[in-house]
């Protein structure tokens, strides 16, 4: 690829992340014929015809997830020709068995956020052995003939940024504990490598990582793990976690153990609890947009998919095989200029 190739993706990228219909919309002429790997024509691509799009995601009954459920069905309500279905599954194995159904029902498009990226790979690559383009979302696949086109977060430049801020607050000097996601999922792994890999370029040995603990993006069980490393470790100056909503839970358990004057946290996501914790000052120090409108974004990719078109601003007939999103770090220097991009707790 290109530089200028990329350039031109990240700027899409850019749009993508604030909810523009994938640089695309109604009165788009589009060009070309999107071909799937089966080497079938995509459906629904015919004047006046419909597309049917069908999305598979975890459950999304609170925070990040739950906003993904509300920025798909707001992507495909702005259009007439897309006719959208979107179902939860409660783990992998359930998850899996409904992309088994969703393939029997044969929609135009598929979208996936995968519960786990690597379990899900076999059925997202007999849906497009089927015939069906799959948009992956935010967690990978772990094969590129398993998704038509991709659309993630930067997640190994969140464990960047997050790494450059923690060393420069605290002079690359210090112990930090790290509450992670899901273990073994690639939004976890590559979270974990980009603050490991900068915190070691930029501090050598004097920014310490003295525990590390999956958290499940959980406020539940952040809590949990953070009370457990609390007890165990008298001296620690921030904590980097992979989740806003998952730092709710680690927020108060060091809160009700009354060392919020210890240290620093940072987050990851943009909740706007985390907003109204950044502004106040003190503990929550900072966090990274990783916004859920990149679902909404995975629609509108999904509808151009369908009908054989492209990003209007790239000169090219197709839709990219990925985008990635880059985040933007937010401080109490800029959390009122980021308002408006933040997202609620809810997922209603």
């Amino acid at each position: 690829m290109t530089s200028i190739r990329t350039l031109a993706l990240l700027v899409c990228a850019a749009v993508l992340a604030l909810g523009v219909a994938a640089c695309g919309d109604d009165d788009d002429d589009g060009g070309g014929t999107e071909t799937t790997t089966a080497g079938t024509p995509a459906q629904g691509g015919e004047a006046g015809g419909t597309v049917s799009i069908a999305a598979s995601v975890p459950p999304t009954d609170h925070g990040w997830l739950g906003q993904v459920a509300v920025k798909a069905r707001e992507a495909a309500e702005q259009f007439d020709d897309v006719d959208f279905e979107l179902v939860e599954a409660p783990d992998a194995d359930g998850q899996a068995q409904q992309i088994e159904t969703l393939i029997n029902e044969e929609p135009d498009v598929l979208v996936v956020l995968p519960y786990d990226g690597e379990q899900l790979t076999p059925v997202a690559e007999k849906a497009m052995e089927a015939g069906i383009p799959v948009v992956n979302v935010d967690r990978l696949f772990s094969t590129p003939e398993a998704a038509r086109a991709t659309i993630l977060g930067d997640n190994y430049g969140i464990g960047v940024q997050a790494g450059e801020f923690l060393a420069e607050q605290l002079d690359c000097q210090g112990n930090v504990v790290e509450i992670q996601g899901i273990a073994g999922i690639s939004v976890t792994e590559d979270r974990t490598k980009g603050f490991a890999d900068t915190i070691k370029e930029l501090c050598g040995d004097g920014l310490r990582i003295i525990a590390q603990q999956p958290g499940d993006f959980n406020p539940d069980t952040g809590l949990e793990v953070m009370e457990a490393i609390l007890q165990a470790e008298d001296e620690i100056d921030a904590v980097y976690t992979h989740d806003d909503d998952m730092a709710e839970g680690v927020v108060a358990a060091i809160q009700n153990a009354n060392r919020e004057d210890e240290m620093i946290l940072t987050g990851a996501g943009g909740s706007c609890n985390a907003f109204d914790l950044i502004e106040e000052g003190g503990l929550y120090a900072a966090t990274y947009l990783y916004s859920p409108t990149m679902a909404g974004s995975a629609v509108n990719m999904a509808r151009l998919i369908g009908l054989g078109e492209g990003f209007s601003d790239l000169l090219e007939p197709e839709v990219p095989s990925e985008v990635v999103v880059p985040p933007t770090q937010v401080t109490q220097d800029n959390v009122e200029d980021l308002r408006d991009l933040c997202f609620t707790g809810a997922g209603g």
